[in-house]
C-alpha cells in the first residue's frame, strides 16, 4: 500500500470515531443517540477494515519464491500474534479471577484470620492461570 492509501485509512478510522461520539457528545444524551453513536462507529470501523483488507490483497501477480517468502513471513507474524494473544489473554483473564478471589480472600480474613491459608490457595490457582499463558507463550517463540 502507498503512504496516501495508508493516510486515508487512518483518517477514515480517526474521523470515523471521533464524527459518532461527538455527535452523541454535543446533544441530549439519549439511549437513541448511542446506539446511533455505536452504529456509526461500527459502521465506519468495519468499512475501513473492508477497504484495507481488499487493497491489501489487490495488487500485480507474484512469482513463486516471493510467495513463499510471504507465507514464511505471515507464519511468523501470526506466530507472534499468537504468542502475544496467549499471554495476553491469560492475564486478562487471570486479572479477573484475582481480583474475585482476592477480594473474598480478604472478605474472608476478616472475619475469621485461620482462613488465610485457604483463601491464599485459590487466589494463587487463579495467579496459575497467567503463568500457563505465559508458559504457552513461551513455547510458541520456541517454535519460530
Amino acid at each position: 500500500m502507498t503512504l496516501t492509501v495508508k493516510l486515508l485509512l487512518i483518517a477514515t478510522l480517526v474521523l470515523g470515531i471521533i464524527i459518532p461520539f461527538g455527535y452523541f457528545l454535543i446533544g441530549e444524551k439519549t439511549k437513541k443517540r448511542y446506539k446511533r453513536a455505536i452504529g456509526a462507529n461500527a459502521f465506519f470501523y468495519f468499512g475501513a477494515f473492508a477497504i484495507a483488507a481488499i487493497m491489501m490483497f489487490a495488487g500485480d501477480p507474484v512469482k513463486a519464491a516471493d510467495t513463499a517468502q510471504a507465507a514464511a513471513s505471515n507464519a511468523t507474524g501470526f506466530g507472534y500474534l499468537a504468542a502475544a494473544l496467549s499471554t495476553g489473554l491469560s492475564c486478562v483473564g487471570g486479572g479477573i479471577a484475582v481480583a474475585s478471589a482476592a477480594s473474598a480472600a480478604l472478605g474472608a480474613i476478616s472475619e475469621d484470620s485461620s482462613a488465610l491459608g485457604k483463601s491464599l490457595i485459590f487466589v494463587g490457582l487463579a495467579e496459575g492461570v497467567c503463568l500457563y499463558g505465559l508458559i504457552i507463550s513461551f513455547m510458541i517463540l520456541g517454535k519460530l
